[in-house]
């Protein structure tokens, strides 16, 4: 992934030497007058490897978008048979936050229950401390499961901090105009999932020629957002497998739906997260110290984790292990 464009000029946000060009040619007739677009500065596809495309991780754009430090699209077909699944990996000083466009998973977990996730509904962990998981749903009888996984930095007092898991269903999520809120708050509308403040995430569905402008909160300069299926105008044409950095600003995000079809994309916008990435294979803290400890629980997990032998559920799945 380049971070100069064809002239070689930098497109990360408050660079210097960043150039903001307004490449939409016609009018924008769903902004309120006098109201400009929020610019774009940096636009990727990302790199795909099988049926993962990575958009975004810690060590790329994760560094200037923190809290959010990485970001898969998902897209299995098991038409042809089943999908080759996720190993059971570790995680620590994260948050995952997991939502479907297409299809539905089921979960079992004895201390998080058991149900299916559909559009709308979503699946939180909070990794805190540590934890190894990478199995704990399934799919459901469907032909296709597509969706996103993004990865919360943490804040310096939950790095730490106990293990969390939610599976929420789409019922029990809240809507504010066509966004569901998956975390934080917006439009008077508050998720259920039970995050720190300062993050916003929402997954958002327009019809044809649907518009809809996100006016993010206050300090919320961080902006984003990932297109699964369809095609946005937001100010320059944005097509499926395509995510989107805005420049940093509490301005209105203005999209409107340009194509023949639902437009189903996810939003992010959170107040910056002001500390310094330290990197682990799976582990993301604010600290040297913090990532050691952390890795050191996780190496304390695994050798309980061998010693419970199989956890597999009758539905399949492998419970996060905590």
């Amino acid at each position: 992934m380049s971070w100069l464009d064809c002239e070689g000029q930098c497109v990360l946000p408050n660079c210097p030497h960043m150039r903001l060009m307004n490449t939409s040619e016609t009018g924008t007739p769903f902004l309120q007058e006098n109201q400009m677009h929020r610019q774009i500065v940096h636009r990727t596809r990302g790199q795909g490897h099988g049926p993962i495309t990575r958009l975004m991780s810690p060590s790329d754009l994760g560094r200037f978008l923190k809290p959010f430090v990485f970001l898969d699209i998902f897209d299995m077909d098991f038409r042809g048979g089943p999908a080759h699944r996720m190993p059971i990996h570790p995680h620590s000083g994260i948050a995952t936050v997991t939502v479907l466009t297409q299809g539905q998973m089921r979960f079992e977990d004895p201390q998080a229950g058991s149900g299916t996730l559909g559009y709308g509904a979503v699946e939180w962990m909070r990794a805190g401390g540590g934890v190894w998981h990478g199995q704990e749903m399934s799919p459901a009888d469907v032909p296709r499961v597509q969706g996103f996984q993004l990865w919360l930095a943490l804040p310096p007092e939950l790095e730490a901090s106990q293990p969390q898991s939610r599976y929420i269903e789409a019922s029990a999520m809240q809507r504010a105009g066509p966004a569901h809120v998956i975390v934080g708050e917006f439009a008077g509308v508050r998720s259920p999932v039970p995050a720190w403040g300062g993050v916003n995430y929402l997954l958002v569905t327009l019809a044809p020629g649907d518009a809809w402008t996100y006016q993010p909160p206050a300090g919320h300069t961080v902006g984003w957002m990932a297109l699964a299926s369809g095609a946005l105008d937001a100010g320059e044409p944005l097509s499926a497998g395509e995510m989107a950095v805005f420049e940093d600003s509490e301005t209105p995000i203005a999209l409107k739906n340009s194509g023949e079809s639902d437009a189903v994309f996810v939003l992010g916008s959170a107040v910056p997260h002001r500390h310094e990435l330290h990197l682990g294979s799976y582990s993301v803290h604010t600290t040297a110290q913090a990532l050691e400890a952390g890795e050191r629980r996780i190496a304390q997990l695994h050798t309980k984790l061998v010693a419970a032998g199989d956890r597999r559920t009758g539905a399949g799945t492998v419970p996060v292990y905590r």
